[in-house]
């Protein structure tokens, strides 16, 4: 494939190596730009929160064909739904295959950002074992730090005096054993109906506190064995996505619109499913939601409601009061003793980038900017933060589908604003108030009518703002950002002393 490059290049920072962070770079690098960008990644590998989180039993709930870039199909996943070695063994792979592995940057932990509107470029400030206290120059900033990335431990009376171990599920302490060990787990989402029938058999007596009931559906998980099925993938993978996807389209429609037969349908699935595999009444009653099915995150396991029905297991709907040293006090003054603490309590999904400390244009903060709520145009860039972009930003992640097909459509975009920066010769590109704020109007407008508002949820920010979630089919999103509007974007020319560019007389510590 033949490139044309731009009369001007063009130098692109991506903070993260996960999914988003792969993306943009390969498109990047289709466009042209793929010698002029740098993935800074902290830690020591790259994947993001395939890297991150290795409990037991850490699985994708999205249909492998669907959990894996379009131009970069995966027919020999070993699974319908794929485990995470192996999404983080294609990952890499794919970085590999794309060149991008070269780009990146390990052990170089991105901790703030500053935006020069003189030269126009972003001066990143690095840590980490490898990059302690140098900067970066760009000229464009991406932050693909997603928003399942920093673990939420809650503050409870008396944790530290706890005289176990204790650990968050996305920081799986392989260390410590739970052989024999009485195990407390605090919470009942996602990862924690993943790992506990992995640890349920282990553990001498496990503890599960719910805070709220999830929705449970068959997963109806598969293995694939022998070449004959893998061949026979091969041949049916596209035809696969497609009808994956049409059906996470139609569950959307449901969703944002707090109405629909493919929702009450779900919820008699879901009902029918807990009947089946929970016998007893009483339990049966406390594992069942009181909320309208997909205002939190619906979950899918075989295996899930048989562990919290084994004999070594205790659900507890009481809240938690205190932990003492030896173990967990519950509201009804009920103390469970524990030799172990595990918090399955998910991330802080609407602090988005936090804690980057990120300035742009005339000192403003990020953080001063997202006062009152998390928000930018398409959910990628804000205004008064010029040539900056977020990859699964506010209002881009999915109440059903792969985050994968929202993740290519932004890298397509953003690696048009590269492209319209570099054929114009501009300084900078700043996303005009006005048509972030046409934006923003909508989501709050549109979100009003979903699902996610009925329920205290991770979706919504501590105002009670929906500020994760896209209300709109991937196709509808897709198509909004085929194209870059540049009259949206403010395009800054180049600012000039005597004869010279700034970019030629502002001394640069480090580019790339």
């Amino acid at each position: 494939m033949s490139v044309t490059r731009s009369c001007r290049r063009v130098s692109v920072g991506i903070i993260g190596s996960g999914f988003a962070g792969i993306a943009a770079a390969i498109a990047l690098t289709r466009a042209g730009f793929g010698d002029d960008l740098v993935i800074l990644e902290k830690a020591d590998d790259i994947g993001g929160v395939w890297r991150d989180n290795t409990y037991p039993g850490a699985t994708c709930d999205i249909p492998s064909v669907l959990y894996c870039f379009s131009f970069a199909p995966n027919p020999a996943w070993r699974s319908r739904y794929a485990a995470r070695a192996d999404i983080h063994a294609y990952l890499k792979q794919t970085a590999v295959a794309y060149g991008i592995d070269r780009r990146i940057r390990l052990g170089t932990e991105a901790t703030a950002a500053e935006f020069d509107p003189v030269d126009g470029r972003w001066r990143i400030c690095c840590g980490g074992s490898e990059a302690r206290g140098e900067v970066v120059e760009v000229d464009v900033l991406i932050a693909a730090v997603g928003q399942l990335s920093r673990p939420v431990v809650p503050v409870l009376p008396g944790a530290e005096t706890f005289g176990g171990g204790s650990f968050h599920s996305a920081r799986w302490d392989h260390g410590c054993g739970l052989a024999g060990k009485r195990v407390a787990v605090i919470g009942t989402g996602a990862s924690a109906a993943q790992f506990i029938p992995k640890i349920q058999p282990i553990a001498e007596h496990l503890t599960i506190f719910q805070r709220s009931a999830p929705y449970v559906l068959p997963k109806l998980d598969r293995r694939y064995r022998g070449s004959a099925p893998r061949r026979l993938l091969s041949l049916t993978h596209a035809a696969s996505r497609i009808g994956y996807a049409a059906l996470f389209e139609l569950l959307t429609l449901g969703l944002i619109t707090d109405a629909g037969i493919p929702i009450k349908a779900m919820t008699k699935m879901a009902e029918h499913h807990l009947r089946r595999q929970v016998a007893d009444p009483t339990l049966r009653a406390a594992l069942t939601p009181d909320y309208r099915m997909g205002c939190k995150r619906v979950l899918l396991s075989d295996d899930y409601y048989p562990a919290v029905a084994s004999s070594n297991v205790r659900l507890v709907t009481e809240p938690i009061t205190e932990i003492i040293p030896g173990g967990i006090r519950a509201a009804d003054g009920v103390t469970h003793p524990v030799d172990v603490i595990i918090y399955g309590t998910g991330f802080a999904a609407t602090e988005f980038l936090a804690p980057l400390n990120i300035t742009g244009l005339g000192g403003l903060r990020l953080a001063a900017a997202w006062a009152v709520g998390a928000g930018g145009h398409l959910g990628m860039t804000v205004p008064g933060f010029p040539s900056m972009f977020m990859m699964y930003g506010p209002n881009t992640n999915l109440g059903a589908g792969s985050i994968v097909s929202m993740i290519e459509p932004q890298a397509r975009y953003i690696a048009q604003a590269v492209r319209l920066l570099g054929t114009t010769g501009a300084a900078y590109l700043d996303i005009r108030p006005e048509a972030a704020g046409r934006f923003e109007d909508e989501m709050r407008r549109r979100l009003a009518l979903s699902t996610w508002t009925r329920c205290r949820n991770w979706y919504r920010d501590p105002a009670g703002r929906v500020a994760t979630n896209w209300p709109g089919t991937v196709a509808e999103y897709a198509r909004r950002t085929r194209t870059l509007s540049p009259g949206d974007y403010h395009l800054a020319a180049p600012a000039v002393t005597g004869n010279r560019t700034a970019e030629e007389t502002v001394p640069v510590r480090r580019r790339i």
